[in-house]
């Protein structure tokens, strides 16, 4: 098998399991408590560190919340059986990074990373992003190549594929939609939140030998569960969060 066809197959492989792959890192993160302590001893710089921690990742989501609130119906979905592209997305983050929802993904699983204060955690993390995601990068721009043609060379010729390149951004060709955004991504971002309540519970059963629900996170927990059962009843049962695709185009 040629190694351009060995990419496609595992790119088209991982794309449609890529909502569940991360979750084979889960174990490493568990151990990665196993030595775990409040910095310096301190709950306080605890409480500043899992911020900081917890920031990363959600500029990781907010990327994705702009991301999918400025791009047009039937792109850069959730779809996992097969690759889709009604058009090609070349404005906003797209015009500055080919990839971004990807960068997100990559920005939030290293804010979870950080969380241990381990060295070796972002590093694994950090290099799983890299050849999960060239995997899946190769695949996409493979189709995307086949569909566009000489409209995708253009843009990616001018478009990094891993980091961004501020100075060629250029703004949305569509306004911002809240519905839309939330829509794609609320799975995410109660997903995100919800992930750091639990580590916070896991962090002070390591450090104090006990479990013990913070106040804090166990209202942003519950406040994460109730907003992700809301929007999965709006989405499945209601139009509220319908975008008119007359208007999106």
């Amino acid at each position: 098998m040629k190694l351009q066809e060995h990419f496609s197959r595992a790119g088209e492989f991982l794309f449609r399991w890529r909502g569940h792959l991360p979750l084979l890192l889960l174990p490493l993160v568990l151990l990665s408590f196993r030595d775990f302590g409040y910095p310096e001893g301190s709950p306080r710089l605890y409480r500043v560190w899992e911020f900081v921690c917890f920031g990363v990742s959600m500029m990781g989501v907010a990327l994705r919340v702009w991301v999918s609130g400025t791009v047009p119906e039937g792109t850069s979905g959730r779809n996992r059986r097969g690759q889709r592209a009604d058009s090609l997305n070349t404005s906003g983050a797209y015009s500055v990074l080919r990839h971004p929802l990807y960068f997100g993904n990559t920005l939030i699983a290293l804010g979870v990373a950080l969380f241990t204060r381990t060295w070796y955690l972002p590093v694994i993390v950090l290099l799983s992003c890299l050849l999960f995601y060239e995997r899946i990068a190769f695949r996409e721009e493979e189709f995307l190549e086949g569909k566009f043609g000489e409209e995708f060379r253009g843009w990616a010729e001018r478009t990094p594929a891993v980091l961004p390149n501020l100075k060629v951004y250029r703004p949305p060709s569509l306004p911002f939609s809240w519905r839309s955004a939330l829509r794609r991504e609320f799975y995410t971002i109660s997903e995100v939140v919800l992930a750091f309540s639990v580590l916070d519970i896991l962090g002070r059963l390591s450090a104090e030998g006990r479990v013990r629900t913070d106040p804090l996170w166990g209202a942003l927990g519950s406040a994460a569960v109730v907003f992700y059962l809301s929007l999965m009843f709006l989405k499945k049962r209601t139009a509220v969060l319908d975008v008119n695709p007359q208007a999106r185009r």
